[in-house]
């Protein structure tokens, strides 16, 4: 029988498995059952009472967290020489178009967004099956095809982060770090869930929230209990 380490009955004696804590007090015993040394993410999971195979059932948007998520993210802006110094100056990584168009085609994808203008998409249409499959694909819906590339960098570099519906009905985000304060954990999942409410389909039957743990990094979930 394997047994429980120190850290395990640590954690046992200060959160209740069969329990459901309040938004603010999870944010808070997130912070205090996480055990790994480095810094954490923090995420929220979110159970919706939706068919995501109906698509007026799909829940899909972007919401701005009000503290960041805590992460560098990495952006490529894919813009012709006129969008380029716009985009260097909102902060964007890496600038440019028909050389990492070329990289990407050949399995490049270290970055973690990317940004680009309207008359550049019909481009990157090849390129599905290489970007799609890791959410790299920008999208009008996200923000992330768009003719102010400046905003599109800013907001994405200020802690705006996209959010789809998985096939379980299931919405997973990253909402910030173990190193915040409990009250900035506290004020993004409160806004990011705030942001999936203001999406419920019209067709949705009965209960449009059905659950939403908490965690972080290799901790448990924590239960929440949040009525709308």
């Amino acid at each position: 029988m394997a047994k429980t380490s120190k850290k395990r009955k640590s954690i046992k004696t200060k959160f209740d498995l069969s329990k459901r804590y309040s938004l603010q007090d999870a944010s808070s015993l997130v912070k205090e059952i996480t055990t790994v040394k480095f810094n954490a993410s923090v995420d929220l999971s979110v159970r919706l009472g939706v068919d995501s195979k109906k698509a007026n059932e799909m829940v899909r948007g972007v919401v701005t967290l009000p503290n960041g998520t805590g992460k560098n993210l990495k952006v490529l802006a894919l813009v012709p020489p006129d969008k380029e110094n716009e985009a260097k100056e909102a902060g964007a990584d890496m600038v440019g178009l028909d050389e990492f168009i070329t990289k990407i085609k050949g399995g490049w994808t270290d970055v973690d967004v990317i940004v680009t203008i309207p008359t550049v998409m019909v481009k990157l249409g090849p390129l599905g099956k290489v970007l799609g499959p890791r959410g790299l694909m920008p999208n009008p819906k996200t923000g992330t095809v768009t003719m102010d590339i400046k905003k599109a960098v800013l907001d994405i570099k200020g802690g705006k982060i996209d959010f789809k519906v998985e096939k379980a009905g299931i919405i997973h985000a990253a909402i910030g770090k173990v190193s915040f304060e409990s009250k900035k954990i506290f004020e993004n999942a409160e806004e990011f869930i705030n942001a999936i409410i203001k999406l419920k389909p019209s067709s949705t039957k009965g209960n449009y929230i059905k659950s939403i743990f908490m965690s972080s990094t290799m901790s448990p979930s924590i239960s929440i209990d949040y009525k709308i």
